[in-house]
């Protein structure tokens, strides 16, 4: 079957690939859409024809080879279509995030003079118009749902079918207008011009080329094949540069059919439907999914929950004698799978951030095949997995057969930064050469990560980012991610930043999983009215302290979390607290929350917070509450004795 993937060294480009699909497997299944509760499909002769109308109504509306065309929308088959037309007329693609606030894309299409973007509907044409307003460069804004867009007379708007009737007169006069703008395309052509994660300013513009990003993605299926009978759900961000493999490049080279949920809250729902046979989910959906199934056992009858304890001990058990319980999966583990639509899966993977080792263990002992990959925008995604048979919850598994990497001034444990290159790496970053100059020096990158190789398999350990590895004042080296992995495993722990770097001790802020401790709550008469006074309830404090304790005993005790607050909201996106993949810009929360840390620190039993939030529609609320500074265990000094702990020990 591997013979049927696409040839990426003479189709080297998305467009290409696309049209020797449509021209062999016209009538085969590329996509499929779900709509008003019914699922749409389209066929590789669909994609071609869709993708043909974007491209030739881009040449209509003035679009020159060389130039930036953006897009932005939630995970659509339009989206799709747009990005393979942007490279079909010899332009480079950048996605947005559907999510993205007005001010964020205004600094995208502003820094790479986007004259015309690509939105999905109502919600992202009010955007950009707010964008367009103070914006040199946009031009026009296609729109692709016309639903409510009647009262806009904006001259820059252009619709669908406007755009389709455009390029339906471009194709009379010039019928191979497009066949002629495909095979212009050059492997060496920058394509995707993919954003960085921007965990400390604006994200940078990674130029991905349309051949080696190709070569990158099929030296990826040798690792992790895929078939053309495969089924993938797509619901991380497209723009991401995973999702670009899994839901553009690679379905172009291997056939995989991609479907398109309806809606991110239907995503379990359509999950179920699909049956995928390979998905790829952000450490916090495996993290949520997992919490959901604790969570629906607190509702469930004595007799189920005594079932699932049972179940899990014995599939705990079995994963560590690496094999499979059979009473294990005949009560539990079997209904589970297919409750959550993971019956066929024959793959399935987490990256973008660390995955606790025992949400790791969980699902594999659940049976999900669950692997954990690593890399970056700059190398083209990931470049590390877990090998089916050779599943190590510490590491990040091996390099694929394109990728070198080494570990760079190790220390005496071997702990260094990783640096790496694939043959899929990219050419630089978007107009700021000194960004790439300081990222890659004689063709390596480096990659700002702290991890070593492990002896005893070969695989790479990624311990944190070298820079958020932190010391305290008392010398005690640790990784504020590794704690919070461990603390998230909680159902009732949706959000933890761990401080400590250069204080006496370690201490930490803990957001709720409010979908939870409020059913929690509920089940105990406790009475709330929102978020703010749910997190301030005592009787939520015993419980989270008690959550807290359990991690506690899991670390060396120089770094266990000495205190704890209850934070009054949920860290967010919107707030520049969490990227667009949802990491923690630890600088924000160090200054945004400088004076609860003081408090923390300062042994201050309860700080005051009067502040003001605002919500995604706008509206605002002021917040005045007093939060408790839970003390768990004695502030004394931390001795180094615990700096001396070897890499294998801060990582397990």
């Amino acid at each position: 079957m591997q013979a049927e993937h696409g040839d990426v060294a003479r189709h080297d480009t998305l467009p290409k690939l696309l049209l020797n699909n449509a021209e062999r497997w016209p009538g085969e299944v590329a996509m499929r859409e779900k709509e008003f509760g019914i699922w749409n499909e389209f066929t590789w002769a669909d994609y071609r024809d869709r993708v043909k109308e974007i491209a030739l109504g881009l040449i209509a509306l003035g679009v020159r080879r060389g130039e930036v065309v953006s897009y932005i929308g939630k995970n659509r088959p339009e989206m799709v279509w747009s990005e393979v037309a942007i490279h079909a007329v010899g332009c480079m693609s950048l996605g947005v995030y559907h999510d993205a606030m007005p001010q964020e894309v205004a600094y995208l299409v502003d820094y790479a003079e986007v004259r015309v973007v690509l939105a999905e509907d109502e919600e992202q044409v009010d955007k950009l118009l707010e964008v367009a307003e103070n914006s040199k460069s946009i031009e026009k804004i296609v729109y692709f749902d016309p639903r409510g867009m009647r009262k806009y007379s904006d001259p820059r708007l252009v619709g669908w079918d406007e755009l389709k009737a455009m390029a339906a007169a471009l194709e009379a006069r010039e019928p191979s207008r497009f066949a002629d703008e495909v095979a212009l395309g050059k492997a060496e052509d920058v394509a995707i011009l993919c954003t960085t994660s921007g965990t400390t300013s604006n994200p940078k513009l990674a130029m991905l080329q349309a051949g080696p990003f190709l070569g990158h993605c099929a030296a990826y299926l040798e690792v992790d094949p895929k078939l053309p009978t495969d089924n993938y759900v797509s619901v991380l961000p497209l723009p991401w540069i995973m999702e670009q493999i899994y839901a553009v490049a690679q379905p172009l080279i291997s056939r995989i059919t991609v479907n398109f949920v309806e809606e991110p809250e239907t995503m379990m729902a359509d999950l179920r439907e699909i049956g995928p046979t390979f998905v790829l989910l952000a450490p916090r959906v495996w993290e949520q999914i997992a919490a959901d199934v604790r969570a629906r056992m607190m509702d469930a009858t004595r007799f189920k929950q005594k079932m699932f304890e049972l179940g899990m001990k014995l599939g705990l058990q079995a994963l560590d004698q690496k094999r499979r319980s059979w009473l294990a999966e005949l009560i539990l583990f079997r209904p589970l799978r297919d409750r959550l639509g993971f019956t066929f899966l024959k793959s399935a993977a987490t990256g973008g951030a660390a995955l606790g080792p025992e949400t790791f263990r969980f699902f594999q002992a659940m049976g999900v095949p669950l692997r954990q990959i690593y890399g970056q925008t700059e190398l083209a995604g990931a470049y590390t997995i877990h090998r089916p048979d050779d599943v190590d919850f510490d590491t990040v598994g091996l390099p694929f057969g394109n990728t070198e990497l080494r570990i760079d001034q190790p220390d005496r444990n071997g702990v260094g930064e990783i640096v790496a290159r694939t043959s899929g790496m990219f050419l630089g970053f978007y107009r700021n050469e000194e960004a790439t100059k300081a990222d890659v020096r004689e063709g390596w990158m480096y990659t700002g990560d702290a991890g070593y190789i492990k002896k005893e398999n070969g695989h790479l350990v990624v311990i944190d980012r070298v820079k958020d590895l932190a010391t305290t004042s008392t010398g005690t080296r640790f990784s504020p991610q590794f704690i919070e992995n461990k603390l998230k495993f909680s159902p009732f722990i949706a959000e933890a930043v761990i401080l400590g770097h250069d204080r006496p001790y370690l201490a930490a802020i803990v957001c709720i999983r409010y979908s939870i401790v409020s059913k929690w709550a509920e089940q105990r008469s406790i009475a709330f009215t929102n978020y703010t006074s749910l997190s301030s309830r005592p009787e939520v404090y015993r419980l989270l302290r008690e959550e807290v304790e359990k991690v506690n005993a899991t670390l060396p005790e120089p770094q266990r979390v000495r205190k704890f607050v209850l934070l009054y909201k949920e860290l967010d996106a919107d707030d520049g607290e969490l990227t667009r993949t949802r990491k923690v810009r630890r600088n924000v929360i160090a200054d945004k929350y400088a004076d609860i840390i003081d408090a923390i620190y300062g042994d201050t039993p309860m700080v005051h917070v009067d502040t003001v939030i605002r919500f995604q529609d706008g509206t605002t609320s002021r917040i005045q509450t007093d939060l408790v500074v839970e003390k768990l265990l004695e502030t004394g000094a931390a001795g180094p004795a615990a700096a001396q702990a070897g890499p294998a020990e801060r990582a397990a």
